[in-house]
């Protein structure tokens, strides 16, 4: 509740971590004490100075105890009649009172050597391997607070790293818990409920730090929730992809609640938000929605009105009729990247288990090398805001940036895969023109809902790829409808293979590539160059993939290539 009286109101706050070059300030200036000037990028300013307990977020009103000039007599009128002031609204109230205060920030007490640059704004999210358990959270929660006011180097000099002032933390859920309440979906359509492990995990790490009654009751509030479902689920015998969205929100749901307490009891004030309280909404596609088009202005708006200058998210999201949706794995990323782009923030992090986004998969390329990765996280990079991936277990690892400049000096980027699709080929039986041909396809796709991911096309035929996640019953209904007007070819166990290049030097890329592949007989049966101009696929079997990606990878990255590779035209 806020009250007139208060001088001093103290809002809560998280904070992440961040290894940022001073490049990444965006025009700001440090001045005396640290005051940092954010008004050319709509900010409340604020200042750093030392609390001995915790770093807090504090506003604090312009002083109203000056004394007045005038006497009684002066205050009186002519006919000493007594004007009364309207009464404003509570509305107006709170308007008024904000208007007054100025932002401020508190962090911990300074230690010796440690940095004097201007924070930076970041949002920060963390993946469930991050918060496997209780000591990874209390990892992550220090971590969190140890950005504030990083600690001088080793020889005592003042920081080289940037302190942050946090916008946003998203939290996946805890460890393999979407993986477990994926389980106990399954088993409860069994005819079986049990949740203990889940329990466990989190009741468990709520006594491991003694967490407040209010925090452990929310989680066990949401659990209870959660196996109530569950025991529906076991009754009518159906779960249905909304009932599944539902059913996993609980986890990022109950981490956030346990991360915000966390950050609160070492000093550093949090609160917990589902996503739709700050603004991310999607539509009804459940299990891969996508965020509506007005959900970056949904989400500024939240934070100017309604929410404290740092906040913990998590991820799920949520449609405009008022149920719980999410936005597949890895949704959390665009979470944060969405909030990043909103709030116009200096840099996204993203932590995970690994240092940075390499050039292939690590578990198959052992080689493989961190890159800049020109498509990812679209939010930010529409901002042009970079985005960090560090890893949680190797803070000091300076992690993979990605941002609009890429590297220029690499034909390929990246590659990567998608495993057991199926390729589709439609060949018109008639004699439509393009798009009457075209036309027929795409409306028995939107009438089955099935999607496509990868596409090709001429005037009389159409190839695209499906993947696993396609019902047969949609797929084999479609061909029926297909084969009206076109002949339908199904080939299963396919993959696509994809590299992340400038499609402006595709000729060199494509030189290179199909030299190896007719060097190791691999066979191409289809290829698409994206519209986003930054990559290109091949579509070949997947008993070939791993052969195909270690080949390529050997040869663009490590330097030994068994075949001719011809950059900007010439043979190196």
């Amino acid at each position: 509740m806020l009250t007139l009286s208060l001088s001093l109101l103290l809002l809560a706050a998280v904070t992440v971590d961040a290894f940022v070059s001073p490049s990444h300030h965006y025009g700001r200036q440090q001045i005396t004490n640290y005051v940092v000037s954010n008004h050319q990028r709509g900010l409340v300013p604020f200042q750093i100075t030392n609390s001995a307990e915790s770093s807090q977020i504090l506003y604090m009103t312009e002083s109203d105890s000056e004394e007045s000039d005038e006497t009684e007599g002066d205050a009186a009128t002519d006919n000493d009649d007594t004007i009364e002031e309207e009464e404003e609204s509570p509305s107006e109230v709170i308007s008024t009172y904000k208007t007054k205060i100025s932002a401020q920030r508190i962090g911990t007490t300074a230690r010796p050597g440690s940095s004097a640059k201007t924070p930076i704004d970041v949002t920060m999210k963390f993946g469930g391997s991050s918060l496997a358990n209780g000591d990874r959270i209390d990892h992550v929660a220090n971590l969190i607070k140890g950005r504030i006011n990083p600690p001088p180097n080793k020889d005592g000099s003042p920081s080289d790293e940037n302190p942050v002032r946090p916008r946003a933390v998203i939290c996946s859920a805890m460890g393999k818990t979407t993986n477990s309440l994926l389980a106990a979906g399954e088993m409860a359509l069994e005819g079986r409920v049990d949740i203990e492990a889940l329990r466990t995990l989190h009741l468990g790490t709520c006594r491991q730090f003694d967490l407040p009654d209010r925090t452990r009751n929310d989680v066990e509030k949401l659990l209870n929730e959660c196996e109530d479902m569950l025991n529906g689920v076991r009754l009518i015998q159906e779960l249905s992809p909304k009932s599944l969205d539902q059913l996993v929100s609980y986890g990022e749901r109950c981490s956030v609640r346990i991360m915000a307490a966390r950050l609160n009891q070492i000093g550093v004030p949090a609160q917990a938000f589902d996503a739709w309280d700050v603004g991310v909404f999607t539509d009804d596609t459940y299990g891969d929605a996508k965020l509506l088009s007005g959900t970056i202005a949904s989400i500024k708006e939240r934070f100017d009105g309604r929410v404290d200058p740092n906040v913990v998210a998590v991820v799920t999201g949520h449609n405009m009729k008022g149920k719980i949706t999410t936005l597949g794995r890895g949704g959390s990323d665009l979470t944060a990247t969405a909030i990043g782009a909103a709030l116009n923030v200096d840099e996204v992090q993203v932590w995970k288990d690994v240092d940075g986004i390499l050039t292939a998969d690590p578990r198959l390329v052992k080689n493989a090398l961190p890159v800049l990765h020109p498509i990812a996280m679209q939010p930010a990079l529409h901002a042009n805001i970079p985005v960090r991936v560090k890893n949680s277990y190797n803070p000091s690892a300076p992690g993979s940036v990605i941002d609009n400049v890429g590297n220029p000096s690499r034909m390929v980027t990246a590659i990567t895969c998608k495993r057991n699709i199926s390729l589709m080929d439609i060949t018109s039986l008639q004699m439509l023109g393009a798009y009457g041909f075209l036309g027929a396809v795409f409306a028995d796709f939107e009438k089955n809902k099935v999607s496509v991911d990868v596409l090709a096309s001429s005037e009389v035929s159409i190839s695209v790829t499906l993947d696993k996640k396609q019902k047969e019953n949609d797929i084999e209904q479609l061909r029926d409808d297909l084969s009206r007007f076109a002949e339908v070819e199904l080939h299963r166990d396919r993959a696509i293979l994809t590299l992340i290049t400038d499609v402006s030097r595709s000729s060199d890329v494509l030189a290179t590539v199909f030299a190896t592949f007719s060097m190791h007989g691999i066979q191409v049966e289809m290829m698409s160059q994206g519209a986003s101009k930054v990559n290109i696929s091949f579509i070949i079997r997947d008993d070939q993939i791993d052969d195909a990606i270690l080949k390529l990878h050997s040869c663009l990255f490590e330097g030994q290539c068994d075949v001719a590779i011809i950059e900007d035209g010439h043979i190196v």
